[in-house]
């Protein structure tokens, strides 16, 4: 494979990418968005990285949706409606508002755009960062015969545990080909138990729904154009005044799940069908969850958590034990899926660092439920917590 086909499909990227595009042109169009690319693992890059990256990102303006994937789009994702698929038919990806600089081995990346537009570039750009860092720094993978039995034994832990999985692991794949012989077996052994893929383009080929709902971004504009107290709130609203009730899993750990639990009132509470949990301690969530559902004399057995924090088969056996007959789990599976292989995997995230709902400019934080995964600016961030009482 060249240098420049890493990404060849405009599908080749996260569900919730497109459910939270589709619901920014609706309700924010003008809405402005900057991002900005972190090292978490402090990897160093080989010479020449961000000039390869750029012609990669170079090639993506050629992408474009196809009549097959139009019509994929259609059958399995009916909440997508026509005036939102005629959008993407016309969508073509704008490399200039990438910028990237590379000083030595230090890469710094800043993305900046209308909203509409730009919400599409963190995923696939991850992917492209993740599988050119393998390539240009001759690391290799186990063979596919070893990763086909280190994923068959996953699937079959998760069968035992009768847990329902499902794959999340665009952004921090190995490569685009590990990821597809790995989502293969997934579907060919994980029956009844596999959920299906976060990856559009993928799920295309294979013929399965994707799954997905909305990511952090969309809670931290909110919080820009409304405020951090009431944030979670209005964009969970919002949420449901575009879906219906559908792909109604509720994020709960953008400025912290206590906060979170405050805005999620009774009428929210009985209309999402469930939260996810991405950060902290799981088991503390759980209870917390139990505690918030039966405070509203909601059932929590009615009710799902998500779990995506960075799991394996042994994290998700425990967390499923304590779930046992008081909350249903769900666990959706990212980089030990996709980047299990042989060597480690990358600590990379594209986080919104500034967001601009009308005519200024404002800074976006994320207060995690763990202080290593809050993203912003410190003084911003020191802010919202004084806001919020943290």
């Amino acid at each position: 494979m060249n240098n420049l086909c890493i990404v060849s499909s405009l599908l080749d990227n996260d569900f919730y990418k497109f459910t939270m595009q589709n619901a920014v042109i609706k309700l924010f169009p003008f809405a402005k968005a900057k991002y900005e690319f972190i090292n978490r693992g402090n990897h160093f890059f080989p010479k020449n990285f961000g000039k390869i990256l750029k012609e990669n990102l170079n090639n993506m303006a050629y992408l474009k949706l196809s009549k097959k994937e139009k019509h994929f789009l259609k059958k399995y994702c009916p909440y997508l409606d026509s005036s939102y698929l005629n959008f993407l038919d016309k969508y073509k990806y704008n490399p200039e508002e990438v910028n990237i600089d590379q000083k030595g081995k230090i890469i710094k990346m800043n993305i900046e755009g209308l909203w509409s537009r730009t919400i599409l570039w963190e995923v696939p750009l991850l992917a492209i960062i993740s599988e050119l860092y393998y390539k240009l720094t001759k690391t290799n993978c186990l063979s596919d015969n070893k990763i086909v039995n280190i994923i068959k034994n996953k699937i079959k832990k998760y069968k035992e545990l009768k847990v329902k999985v499902g794959e999340y692991g665009t952004r921090r794949r190995f490569s685009y080909k590990v990821h597809r012989l790995i989502l293969k077996i997934l579907i060919e052994e994980g029956y009844p138990f596999f959920m299906g893929s976060s990856n559009v383009h993928l799920s295309q080929n294979f013929s399965i729904k994707p799954i997905g709902t909305q990511g952090h971004e969309w809670i931290m504009f909110h919080a820009a154009k409304y405020g951090f107290n009431i944030a979670d709130k209005i964009a969970m609203r919002n949420w449901l005044n575009i879906y219906n009730g559908n792909l109604s899993i509720a994020l709960s750990d953008t400025y912290t799940s206590s906060i979170f639990f405050k805005n999620f009132d009774k009428y929210l509470s009985n209309t999402f069908h469930g939260i996810r949990h991405d950060s902290g301690d799981p088991i503390f969530f759980i209870k917390e969850t139990i505690k918030h559902y039966k405070k509203l004399k909601i059932n929590p057995i009615k009710k799902k958590i998500v779990f995506s924090d960075n799991l394996n088969p042994n994290k998700v056996a425990y967390i499923s034990s304590v779930c046992k007959n008081q909350i249903t789990p769900y666990f959706g599976i990212g980089t030990n899926f996709t980047n299990d292989v042989g060597p480690p995997s990358m600590n990379i995230v594209i986080k919104m660092t500034q967001a601009n709902p009308e005519k200024k400019w404002i800074s976006v934080v994320k207060l995690s439920n763990t202080n290593n995964k809050s993203t912003g600016e410190k003084g911003t961030i020191l802010f919202a917590k004084k806001q919020l009482q943290l």
